[in-house]
């Protein structure tokens, strides 16, 4: 099996290796023949939650892409349900360039017509907004969950599943998480028990994704046609 270097940009700076390589490690259980190496943008400890912290990221982001796509990866990652500067990383370096946004929306319309995200905003993320248009259903958040921290608890968990819980009520019939944050904590498949809906995990999605832009571009430089 033919294996592909994966570059993981986090947008949440620690100096935890468990942490720091924990969404490296899930995209390389859920595709085997990947091969990840994570990095961190400096000094954003509670990782992208806002248009300010999204501002300050942008250019590290950028930055360290660059550096990433000098070492020789196949594709790189930004694991950020938000894509922070995805689009400018993939109008600039040759390789795919991945955020968990819109990968998570797009494969969530697979599973049905009036999706809801579930994150740590009120607003919805600009990548599942331009995905859903007006089939989105609502955007929401769980009480008191204001960044990736919030949700290390049993009670941001409680709250989350609650926010989802109400999106299903509001008519939804498939939840696109919109943080990456839960797929550190593992909340989809507990969520898709609570709720009987497809919940769609930003870190598996951005992966796939990943994965279907490598084989494409290797099919294209391959045919004879």
């Amino acid at each position: 099996m033919k294996t592909y270097q994966i570059g993981v940009i986090r947008v949440l700076t620690t100096d935890d290796p468990e942490l720091l390589n924990r969404h490296g490690r899930l995209l390389e259980q859920y595709f085997p023949m990947f091969r990840t190496t994570s990095r961190c943008i400096q000094d954003q400890p509670e990782g992208i939650h806002d248009s300010a912290t999204e501002a300050l990221a942008v250019p590290k982001i950028r930055e360290l892409a660059r550096q990433m796509c000098r070492e020789g990866f196949h594709a790189l990652i930004i694991s950020c349900a938000g894509d922070p500067a995805v689009a400018e990383c993939r109008a600039e370096l040759p390789v795919p360039v991945v955020g968990g946004g819109r990968s998570t929306a797009a494969l969530a319309l697979f599973y049905g017509d009036h999706p809801a995200a579930v994150g740590i905003t009120e607003e919805i993320p600009q990548g599942h907004a331009a995905v859903f248009g007006d089939r989105c259903v609502g955007s929401a958040r769980g009480k008191d969950v204001n960044n990736t921290i919030d949700l290390m608890s049993s009670m941001g968990f409680a709250a989350t599943a609650e926010a989802a819980q109400v999106q299903k009520k509001s008519g939804a019939d498939v939840i696109a998480l919109s943080c990456t944050g839960m797929s550190t904590i593992g909340i989809a498949p507990r969520l898709e028990r609570a709720l009987d809906l497809p919940v769609l995990d930003p870190v598996m999605s951005e992966g796939l994704v990943t994965l279907f832009e490598l084989l494409r571009r290797e099919a294209a430089e391959n045919s004879h046609f």
